[in-house]
């Protein structure tokens, strides 16, 4: 649910109808192929070439021929990182600046694996940072937990973001499955160094 003044609009897909993606890159392969993969999960996807692009679609751009909210059903936005004019970041900065879009999803996603760039994205309100060639696996994740209206309760509005530590732990349990994660005992100690 987003929020827009004392108005409620509800962007959940049983309200808006089918999963519409957004999804905005510079290059016309990376589009293809997010269109393609989006498309493949039974999303309706709407592609651009920039973020100026997005924003016109969006109706964020300020001119009054713009499509505008009244017209657009958008469920979650994706976007590449880099992209001239506008980045990504300022892109998703723009949307969340928005009392219309704020609580729409917006997954950014780049080739660059920069810790720095990844943290300011998801201190800014990106819902996810993937790292291109974007999977099916990915996108069947992301729409599978958006549809799921999973969650956490943030001052009386439902966030759909996940916390880094839950991504942390669930990914520490999947490569770590067949770790022993106990401490060792007293006895397992002695037992190890006496062997050395």
């Amino acid at each position: 649910m987003a929020i827009s003044g004392d108005v409620l609009r509800d962007f959940s897909p049983e309200v808006v109808g089918e999963f519409h993606v957004l999804a905005v890159d510079d290059s016309f392969v990376d589009r293809k192929v997010i269109e393609r993969l989006l498309k493949f999960t039974s999303c309706k996807v709407t592609v651009v070439e920039s973020g100026t692009r997005a924003l016109q679609y969006l109706g964020l751009d300020g001119d009054t021929s713009s499509i505008g909210f009244d017209g657009v059903k958008v469920n979650m936005i994706m976007t590449d990182y880099s992209m001239p004019g506008m980045t990504g970041y300022e892109l998703l900065k723009k949307i969340k600046e928005s009392s219309v879009f704020r609580e729409i999803p917006v997954v950014v996603m780049s080739s660059e694996n920069i810790l720095t760039r990844i943290d300011s994205c998801l201190e800014e309100g990106a819902e996810e940072f993937l790292l291109k060639p974007v999977k099916l696996s990915d996108v069947k994740r992301l729409t599978d937990f958006i549809l799921r209206g999973e969650g956490k309760q943030v001052g009386g509005k439902r966030s759909q973001k996940r916390s880094r530590s839950d991504d942390f732990v669930s990914s520490l349990s999947t490569s770590c499955s067949s770790c022993d994660l106990s401490s060792p005992s007293p006895s397992e100690i002695s037992s190890k160094k006496s062997r050395l």
